[in-house]
């Protein structure tokens, strides 16, 4: 079986793949670009791919959800050499889909001793548009890195497609002010990446 290619330029762009995580981290809502893999496997998202070539090694734990294909286990571990669990309370990493997110409980949370040692969860949103106060359901965040409120919209232009479902914020509301323990979360689409540090609190979670 042939193994897709991962990025054009490996430095380059995983240096500009992090720069964009990093940033969509340090200000919580706002989108930023990243340069999306040219081919990956059916599943996997191509900026999410340019983020796991990013932030996977052979240090890191990866749980998949149990209706990922097997092409994309094949793309991980030839490019990152990172290992799988089936635990997903175990995991540093999670890559998981809309609509069928797990409940955030489900993830490791970390401990007071070391809460950096959490799971981060790569959520993708198939045939949607992060975009900024725009969307039906637009979410707003307040925390550390926002000047008072910023607002974004994960618009689902798909049939089988829904936003992010209020279950998900209830969750949120949870993990946020359990901090310094709970995840954080990256959002994909095709083009871009929304950061969701646990500092970062949802005014209006009306998904």
């Amino acid at each position: 079986m042939t193994t897709l290619p991962g990025f054009c330029d490996p430095v380059h762009d995983a240096q500009t793949t992090f720069r964009a995580l990093l940033d969509s981290m340090a200000h919580p809502g706002r989108v930023y670009p990243i340069p999306p893999v040219p081919e990956v496997p059916t599943g996997l998202l191509p900026t999410c791919g340019a983020a796991c070539l990013t932030l996977l090694d052979l240090e890191t734990s990866v749980w998949l959800q149990p209706h990922q294909s097997a092409a994309v286990r094949q793309w991980l571990l030839f490019h990152t050499g990172c290992t799988f669990v089936t635990d997903s309370e175990v995991a540093d990493f999670a890559i998981v889909d809309v609509p069928h997110i797990p409940d955030l409980t489900q993830f490791n949370w970390g401990t007071a001793a070391d809460p950096e040692t959490s799971t981060t969860l790569l959520i993708q949103i198939p045939d949607a548009s992060l975009s900024v106060e725009r969307g039906d359901r637009p979410i707003s965040l307040t925390g550390p890195g926002i000047d008072g409120t910023t607002t974004f919209a994960a618009d689902l232009v798909s049939a089988h497609g829904s936003p992010l479902p209020a279950r998900f914020w209830r969750d949120w509301s949870t993990n946020h002010y359990a901090y310094p323990l709970g995840i954080d979360v990256f959002l994909f689409d095709q083009r871009s990446v929304v950061g969701l540090p646990r500092t970062a609190q949802a005014i209006h979670p009306h998904s």
